[in-house]
């Protein structure tokens, strides 16, 4: 891969990381609600997972997808159903009791992040065009370098959404404004399905 390839992908990969999806919105909202440190598994199994779910796309999955077409439209629906419980469980979460201020409930583990990537739209749509468009040959080091910028560039997302969100957890001292910031998470978390059930075009 070109110097200019290369530099091109790592400006594709930030861009499409970054900016407002699922796995952000969620990483915002673990941030504000259990911090920083509770929330590195899930924040690693974005990082990790979503770079094997590339590698594994660029190295045939999709063809899952021609052989057996109902298989994405049960995709679809799965993601739908997922995205709507994790919806639920943001606008649900309990405001701090403890001591340490922090959330008395979960945040995602690494396994759990890991295996959302394959129900989130927006990672799928990801790796795709990363696919196509820096992996046209479908070539093992096409595809590895794809999947390694990707490595590279989640760190700087996952970080500064959890950060944001740790950030935010200073404003929310009182739990009526932290409970109505969850439901307006829950809310933008259901609005990313939007594209995914009335596609434009």
């Amino acid at each position: 891969m070109t110097l200019d390839l290369l530099a091109a992908l790592a400006t594709f990969a930030l861009v499409t990381v970054i900016t407002p999806g699922p796995n952000n919105l969620m990483l915002m909202a673990s941030g504000t609600n259990f911090g920083f440190v509770r929330t590195v598994p899930h924040m690693l199994g974005i990082g990790l997972g979503f770079p094997l779910m590339v590698a594994c796309v660029g190295l045939g999955v999709m063809q899952v997808f021609d052989l057996w077409p109902l298989s994405y439209t049960l995709l679809k629906a799965a993601s739908v159903a997922y995205l709507l419980y994790l919806a639920w469980k943001v606008a649900n979460a309990a405001p701090p009791a403890s001591a340490d201020g922090q959330a008395e409930g979960r945040p995602l583990t690494f396994l759990q992040s890991a295996a959302f990537q394959w129900v989130n739209p927006k990672a799928w749509s990801m790796a795709l065009s990363a696919i196509t468009l820096y992996a046209t040959g479908r070539d093992m080091v096409a595809v590895l370098w794809v999947a390694g910028v990707y490595v590279a560039v989640s760190t700087v997302s996952t970080t500064s959404w959890t950060v944001l969100g740790q950030q935010v957890r200073r404003l929310l001292t009182n739990p009526a404004r932290l409970r109505l910031f969850n439901r307006v998470m829950a809310a933008l978390l259901v609005a990313t399905l939007v594209p995914v059930l009335w596609p434009s075009g």
